[in-house]
């Protein structure tokens, strides 16, 4: 086990309640010591943890937390719960919009804790965003709702990333026909933006290379296959250049995602959800990471979703949530170490 940091634990949310968070979580709490996982603490109802684990068969000690200080000397011997006032009721993979203030809940305490520092970083699990809208969740999904909680002026972007490859879609939940009326100069650069600022102040890269996608076959071809390279990615590549920043493109995404291509960039923007996603899941579909960019805290989240058609049967995977509770830790110190004061001799 790591060297006790002088970080705070991290706080996961209890994600839909009906689907595979709490059954992962409980798998990352037990596999802490192989897989080198920091402290972290659950937002949900731990008697229902409890439950569970006896049902799974999976003899994890579940213990309940009254501050989120108080996992730091849980963490050893039980997963540490803080709990949620409101009920959870639950028939696994049957999601019921009754939970749905739960499961925002869980959000909304998990960044208050972590705004006033008691939490060092957000791991969010999976919400099921068909239950969360029919009782009136306004927002198309998680990052769009912690913008909103994050306060105003914030832009929050999504990156995907696992060992092999980070990629920043510009349009994330909406329909491809929607995704491409959406795409102007301006929030493509936003995305350049904030990607080459978290590369540098998250990911400690100095100089970080930026590729950037076409959207069209072989990026247009020189507009006989489309516009949208020349007159709108093109002018948003060259604005991130001249401010400064190791930008190319637009490039055709076919050939962007090869083993030799990667290793030229260090992220890549795409300008639409599948584009980013396809060949990410396909090379790492395991330990696929949800960061997002953009926030005043540090938010991951598994590259999964509910799993409702396994939940319950216990063979829910926890590699994506083991790689984002490490991912989220890792972000977090580099920011505390960039806010620490420097001494000069």
């Amino acid at each position: 086990m790591r060297a006790r940091d002088p970080l705070a634990p991290v706080a996961l949310t209890m994600g839909e309640p009906a689907g595979i968070g709490s059954e992962i979580t409980l798998k990352a709490w037990l596999h802490r010591a192989d897989h080198d996982v920091p402290p972290f603490f659950l937002i949900g109802d731990a008697e229902r943890l409890a439950e569970l684990s006896g049902n799974l068969g999976l003899s994890a000690h579940v213990r309940c937390i009254s501050e989120p200080a108080a996992a730091l000397g849980t963490f050893e011997s039980a997963l540490p719960v803080l709990q949620l006032t409101a009920p959870v009721i639950v028939s696994p993979g049957r999601p019921d919009p009754a939970n749905a203030s739960a499961t925002l809940d869980s959000i909304k305490r998990a960044v208050a804790a972590t705004r006033a520092g008691e939490a060092s970083a957000i791991v969010t699990n999976p919400v099921h965003k068909q239950t969360l809208y029919r009782s009136g969740f306004r927002h198309p999904g998680h990052t769009e709702f912690l913008g909103e909680l994050a306060g105003g002026g914030v832009t929050p972007v999504m990156m995907i990333a696992c060992p092999e490859l980070r990629v920043v879609p510009v349009t994330i939940h909406m329909p491809l026909a929607e995704a491409l009326r959406q795409l102007d100069p301006e929030r493509i650069l936003t995305c350049i933006r904030t990607a080459h600022r978290a590369l540098i102040e998250d990911f400690g890269i100095d100089r970080p290379r930026l590729a950037v996608a076409g959207v069209n076959p072989h990026a247009g071809e020189g507009g006989d296959l489309g516009s949208e390279e020349i007159e709108i990615i093109a002018p948003a590549v060259a604005r991130a250049r001249g401010e400064g920043m190791w930008a190319r493109g637009p490039e055709p995404a076919d050939t962007l995602f090869h083993s030799a291509a990667r290793q030229t960039y260090d992220a890549a923007i795409c300008m639409y959800h599948d584009q980013a996603l396809v060949p990410l899941k396909t090379l790492d579909f395991r330990r696929g990471v949800n960061i997002t960019l953009g926030l005043p805290f540090v938010r991951t989240s598994p590259d999964h979703g509910t799993a409702l058609d396994i939940a319950g049967t216990g063979t829910a995977d926890p590699a994506s949530l083991i790689a984002a509770i490490k991912t989220s830790f890792e972000i977090a110190r580099a920011r505390a170490r960039r806010a620490a004061p420097t001494h000069e001799k």
